[in-house]
């Protein structure tokens, strides 16, 4: 499993107890839904992806922590974050150091124990900070470029399940999962 992965990528993945990422671009396509409500008045909506959301859940099954950060402010979001057992969930932060150093306190682990997902220019901060910097396929060219590695699904078409399959992996869970949908025997 290990030689899949380009460098050093599999031993920073070994050391990741926290996953962090952005939300737009990331966890969705980054397309914004404006539909109206039943009042009339338009609500913003997005769309996230299955099977990301079942990989976000084995992260918790195992004790690898998640959370985001969005510039957004959206009751989807919330909601997602909710259904993937989110830890923590930052919305209407652009600014995002500060909430790095927050969770990285109340979380009680060093930058190098984190990974974090991003795809536009607000993340590269964050990347620059954490252990295991990761764009996603639809990253901006200067996102990719810094990140240790890059997904081959663009964010909201498997991105993320891709980076819980790498933790899980390197963490030495994955076979177990496998096991119990009884993929493997």
């Amino acid at each position: 499993m290990q030689a899949s992965y380009p460098g050093s990528v599999f031993e920073r993945a070994a050391r990741v107890r926290l996953l962090l990422m952005d939300v737009d671009g990331v966890l969705t396509d980054g397309k914004l839904y404006n539909v109206p409500d039943a009042s009339g008045r338009m609500v913003e909506t997005k769309g996230f992806d299955s099977q990301d959301g079942i990989a976000l859940q084995w992260l918790s099954w195992k004790g690898i922590r998640t959370g985001l950060i969005s510039g957004r402010v959206s009751p989807a979001t919330e909601e997602r974050a909710r259904q993937c057992r989110f830890s923590y969930v930052y919305q209407g932060h652009i600014e995002k150091i500060p909430i790095l150093e927050e969770i990285l306190r109340d979380a009680g682990v060093a930058p190098e124990e984190v990974a974090y997902i991003g795809d536009d220019l607000t993340d590269a901060v964050i990347m620059r900070r954490v252990g295991l910097a990761i764009a996603t396929a639809n990253a901006r060219p200067e996102v990719k470029r810094m990140a240790h590695w890059v997904t081959e699904s663009p964010g909201g078409r498997g991105a993320v399940r891709e980076v819980a399959e790498l933790l899980l992996k390197a963490h030495g869970y994955w076979e177990e999962i496998l096991r119990k949908y009884e993929v493997l025997e």
